[in-house]
């Protein structure tokens, strides 16, 4: 499956939208799209950088997909997982 502008749309609305610090879409069991917040979130702060990740999963995604497998989930995931910052 490829990657498509919804999926940037998606991400990029997690992201600024909810305040999420890292979000992650999972098209299948090789292949992901991360987005992540770059810098302190600040109301000061005029600037937002998004870094946008194609490619394999890492550790933490492998083991998520593990568990969705083992759970019946079906790829690709609907819902954009999300982590935020502690403080």
């Amino acid at each position: 499956m490829a990657v498509t502008r919804k999926a940037f749309a998606q991400l990029a609305e997690a992201i600024l939208g909810v305040g999420a610090k890292k979000a992650t879409k999972y098209f299948s069991d090789r292949e992901v799209l991360k987005a992540t917040y770059q810098g302190r979130r600040s109301k000061r702060n005029t600037r937002h950088t998004i870094l946008f990740t194609i490619g394999t999963p890492n550790y933490a995604e492998r083991e998520f997909i593990k568990k969705a497998k083992r759970a019946g989930e079906p790829f690709p995931v609907k819902r954009v997982q999300m982590k935020f910052a502690s403080r």
